[in-house]
């Protein structure tokens, strides 16, 4: 190299010349706090919650027996003379709601998915897609409303014997509204299934259905599965479309054309100022809220359980 050459200088030693050595250190040091900062606030509000959960329960077992409550057959919190608090019917009623809206929405997102997969060309795959998307983001009292005046009117007119508030309707309507979620992830996972696997049953002479599914569909098995996991966890969850069109009566049966009442409806029904605060009923709800995060937390650990322990590598 000769003497009179200038000396060449690494990307990083040109930032360093070009940049104020002592502020960029304090950056450094300060955003790994920021970053820091802000998921332990996420961590802690789950935290927070979880404790406001278990407290206010708690108060409500002291005055109510934690047997009955989980063995009861009867749901009637506002009975003048004996108030009986067995959650049996609520849960009842949210599974009723569950399994329409499963048996709805699991053949439509995987039908969905496996055309957007395997059918669908990019440009339809960039237009339905959004779609889809838009579809999840429609407000579920939107839902709610479109399941009493325009499903249910539907329903009735075919099978007179359903009432105005019932299970179908409803249920219906939130398996329309987790269609996006088990279409997107599933989706999602048939297309990380590698080409190569397609073009070897194509080759053997495989067709185009037959690949999509008994090749595609076994091997992105594990994330349709959870993705139908978390499409039920959605379900259980869900509040104002089952608030609006299902009624507000828990019954311990398995009639879905007439009224029923499920646990996120009875949240609302208290919480809109039917109870008054420190009273039995009130403390209620945190018991009914605290048995659906068990359901819905004991659905979210099945969803990462199926995923870890079927996933496919590639």
């Amino acid at each position: 190299m000769a003497m009179n050459e200038p000396k060449q200088l690494s990307v990083q030693e040109l930032i360093a010349q070009k940049s104020n050595r002592g502020l960029l250190a304090f950056t450094e040091k300060l955003i790994p706090k920021i970053l820091l900062l802000i998921a332990t606030v996420s961590v802690l509000t789950t935290i927070g919650i979880v404790f406001t959960l278990i407290f206010e329960t708690i108060t409500f077992f002291t005055e109510v027996n934690v047997l009955s409550f989980l063995t009861g057959t009867e749901w009637y919190p506002f009975a003048n003379s004996t108030p009986t608090y067995g959650i049996l019917p609520l849960i009842v009623g949210t599974l009723k709601i569950t399994a329409i809206a499963t048996f709805v929405a699991v053949p439509i997102g995987i039908a969905t998915a496996i055309y957007l997969s395997e059918y669908a060309s990019d440009r339809v795959r960039r237009i339905v897609k959004p779609v889809l998307e838009v579809l999840a983001g429609v407000p579920t009292i939107v839902y709610g409303f479109f399941a009493l005046t325009f499903v249910t009117p539907i329903l009735r007119s075919v099978f007179p014997e359903i009432s105005i508030f019932n299970a179908i309707s409803p249920g219906i309507v939130v398996g329309i509204m987790v269609i996006p979620m088990i279409a997107s992830l599933s989706e999602d996972a048939m297309t990380s299934v590698p080409n190569a696997m397609r073009d070897g049953a194509y080759a053997l002479g495989a067709t185009k259905f037959e690949v999509a599914v008994k090749i595609v569909l076994p091997a992105a098995l594990s994330g349709i599965v959870a993705s139908i996991v978390l499409a039920i966890s959605r379900a259980i969850g869900e509040t104002m479309i089952v608030a609006v069109a299902a009624g507000s009566t828990p019954g311990f049966d398995w009639d879905v054309t007439g009224s029923i009442q499920t646990m996120t409806a009875y949240i609302v029904q208290v919480t809109t100022g039917d109870a008054g605060y420190g009273t039995t009923i009130y403390y209620s709800i945190y018991a009914v809220g605290f048995t659906l995060f068990l359901f819905t937390l004991f659905m979210n650990m099945l969803a990462q359980f199926i995923s870890k322990r079927f996933r496919e590598e590639y």
